[in-house]
């Protein structure tokens, strides 16, 4: 049995609390958590929709009731079929945060395995997602590679 399980809406203040600590680690700058308030009633609604294309899954803190230790979400998204994948159907992950007190105890990967069985039961054909550099041997062991990206953003 995973020691993961799929977050529900009681756990979206935690969610955001996680998030923060992946952007926080990403961007090595703090930055401000006003937009908590503001995110909490969406991810609380997406977190409720047990059959939506959104999931997330979490690690209980041992040491803290009520605290969570681990997080990974992930999307399903269509996008036309192609040869390699003539569904459609991609898996996105985002979202991976570990407790900084909590680390280097497998919770990262009890999720990930546990998002990645999510998305094969959905059949997605591909799982993508950005690695920082600290991350990149969880995700190299299991079976992702780089690919050259040619991706580009609009910011509205």
């Amino acid at each position: 049995m995973s020691l993961a399980r799929r977050a529900v809406a009681g756990d979206a203040e935690e969610v955001l609390r996680l998030r923060q600590v992946m952007i926080d680690s990403v961007f090595a700058v703090g930055s401000s958590t006003d937009w908590h308030a503001e995110s909490l009633p969406t991810v609380r609604a997406r977190l409720a929709d047990a059959e939506g294309d959104f999931a997330a899954f979490v690690v209980d803190h041992p040491d803290r009731p009520g605290a969570l230790a681990a997080l990974v979400a992930g999307t399903v998204e269509y996008r036309i079929g192609r040869a390699d994948n003539p569904h459609g159907c991609v898996g996105y992950v985002f979202s991976v945060a570990t407790d900084p007190d909590a680390r280097r105890r497998g919770y990262a990967r009890a999720c990930m395995e546990t998002l990645l069985d999510w998305f094969r039961e959905r059949g997605t054909a591909q799982v993508d997602l950005n690695a920082s550099a600290e991350a990149e041997p969880l995700y190299a062991s299991m079976g992702f590679v780089r690919k050259p990206d040619p991706s580009m953003r609009l910011t509205f």
